[in-house]
């Protein structure tokens, strides 16, 4: 008995221990590839500068400015029109042949340009749009736009585009298709511009060209 013993012993310390789970270390995420700056601006001037303006800039209130918007809204609002959650018969048609990383780069180009300022040009309008950007309209439940748009407009990155210096013109266009029910990529929007008129429309649009 005492040599089988012996023998089970040996064999197990023979047996390599078997490594602990919870001390393996996780794989290592491959780290996202940076956006090819120069690939983005081929593509934007091939496929957008013509609406846009060559610098994003876009010289009509038709079409937004991109530059300085935050990339990571710009390639969301890309991929949508792709996916027609966002509706618009050019923008899907441009965006259909864009891949993820072609939105990538395009929007990281658009964003590291720099944003021409605007100005708000209905003086008898402003005070309210300035009222409801920062105050809201509180016996409404309407929130002030400042609080997800910052007090200067500039917006907060991954998660509010910068309204700053936009066409007055584009910015009623959103929020009216919002309030409408055209345009239905943004519950918290639609929430917010269902309860607005035409006349607040007007003003914090006109406001909001003006911010820099």
């Amino acid at each position: 008995m005492k040599l089988h013993a012996s023998l089970l012993v040996a064999a197990l310390l023979a047996v390599p221990a078997m490594p602990s789970l919870a001390n393996t270390p996780a794989p290592a995420k491959a780290a996202a590839p940076k956006p090819d700056l120069a690939a983005g601006e081929a593509r934007y001037t091939a496929m957008c500068a013509a609406c846009h303006g060559a610098d994003g800039n876009s010289g009509s209130p038709a079409y937004p400015k991109l530059a300085g918007q935050h990339p990571e809204y710009l390639a969301k609002q890309l991929q949508e029109y792709k996916s027609g959650k966002r509706a618009n018969a050019v923008m899907q048609g441009m965006a259909a042949g864009l891949s993820d990383v072609d939105m990538k780069n395009i929007a990281a180009w658009a964003a590291s340009q720099k944003p021409k300022s605007g100005f708000a040009k209905d003086k008898e309008l402003v005070s309210l749009g300035e009222r409801i950007w920062r105050g809201g309209i509180a016996d409404r439940n309407i929130a002030a736009c400042a609080g997800c748009h910052s007090p200067n407009g500039a917006g907060i990155p991954a998660q509010y585009p910068r309204i700053a210096g936009q066409h007055a013109d584009y910015t009623i266009a959103q929020l009216t298709g919002f309030r409408d029910g055209v345009r239905k990529n943004s519950v918290q929007m639609t929430q917010v511009a269902a309860k607005l008129n035409d006349r607040e429309i007007r003003a914090v649009s006109d406001y909001a060209a003006g911010l820099r």
